[in-house]
């Protein structure tokens, strides 16, 4: 059985994500790797062995074009509305939070909240399937 490790997404300044990611979802530096054209960096935290790996490709002035296969990053808190207001406080500008239903049955309450680079992160409430 495969086990999912990490994700990788390509940054064009490390410190504004590094200080991004940390802020917003108390992500650390677990280990650095610089190679003459990119350097990557690994960021977790103790709620998960998951890791995010961030691509810096050394020479890159130009932001990214997500294009439209990208989808979003998902993470679960265990207060969703504190954490929105959290990230509003600190300037992160988070989407607005839903509370989303499917036929009056409620699936998931969650929010939306952007990267430097544009990458979209879903922050849900942690229960029922996204724990």
């Amino acid at each position: 059985m495969a086990k999912a490790i990490h994700s990788m997404i390509r940054v064009l300044d490390e410190a504004r994500s590094v200080a991004f990611y940390d802020t917003a979802f108390g992500l650390k530096v677990a280990d650095r790797l610089d190679f003459d054209g990119f350097t990557l960096i690994y960021l977790s935290n103790p709620e998960t062995a998951f890791e995010l790996e961030l691509t810096v490709n050394k020479g890159r002035t130009q932001p990214y074009d997500l294009g439209d296969g990208y989808g979003h990053l998902a993470v679960s808190v265990t207060d969703v509305a504190a954490e929105h207001a959290r990230l509003e406080a600190a300037g992160l500008a988070p989407r607005k939070l839903v509370d989303f239903q499917n036929n009056g049955v409620p699936v998931a309450k969650f929010f939306f909240i952007a990267d430097p680079d544009g990458y979209q992160i879903e922050v849900l409430q942690r229960g029922g399937r996204f724990l």
